[in-house]
């Protein structure tokens, strides 16, 4: 199992790394500059959920793995940029995987140190959204999370799924693809139809 979760860290790092890189090269940023978002979009999440449970220095910083897999994703987009391009919104494709990844991952780490279900949710949201605010706000955009669309509620959709499936004493491993698939399903369904939450509306006083 600890194989297994490592593999999905890995896995979610690597696409959440190839967004931010996208976004960087979009932006015409250097080789360096493409490098600093794959690793923000892929660790920022990660490190900020580890340093709220105590488990520092995060896992990000202690494993070779993360960086070089961030640094190998960013090497990918800013060489073979016509690839990616390939893909129908490729950052939000990336982002999406990145993000149902992270969220179920981000709760289980919280549930194995024995944290209260409602706050292995939100640790599991805050892994999922937190690289791509950090993404974002690196390039001066208003991050995805606060535009309206279905976003942090996918990442808390598959936390959720993963928090009840565990109180329901379900396998691990089926537990952990099924909110994958139920946060990525409902992002890319939201992107596919245009989902948005309601937006506020101006009001002359």
């Amino acid at each position: 199992m600890k194989i297994f979760l490592a593999s999905l860290d890995l896995a979610g790092t690597f696409v959440f790394a190839i967004s931010g890189a996208t976004v960087g090269v979009r932006q015409r940023l250097d080789l360096f500059g493409v490098l600093v978002l794959s690793i923000a979009a892929a660790t920022a999440g990660g490190i900020m959920r580890d340093v709220l449970i105590g488990d520092v220095p995060p896992a990000a910083l202690l494993d070779w793995r993360y960086l070089g897999t961030a640094c190998l994703a960013g090497l990918i987009v800013f060489y073979r940029y016509s690839l990616v391009e390939r893909f129908h919104h490729p950052v939000q494709i990336f982002d999406a995987a990145g993000l149902a990844l992270f969220a179920v991952t981000g709760a289980w780490k919280a549930l194995s140190f024995e944290l209260a279900p409602v706050t292995a949710i939100l640790l599991g949201m805050l892994t999922g959204i937190g690289g791509g605010m950090v993404r974002d706000i690196l390039v001066a955009q208003i991050p995805v999370v606060l535009r309206a669309e279905l976003y942090a509620v996918a990442a808390l959709a598959g936390a959720a799924a993963v928090v009840i499936g565990d109180s329901l004493g379900w396998p691990q491993a089926p537990v952990l693809i099924a909110g994958a698939l139920l946060s990525f399903g409902l992002r890319f369904v939201a992107i596919r139809f245009d989902w948005r939450l309601p937006i506020a509306g101006h009001r002359e006083q």
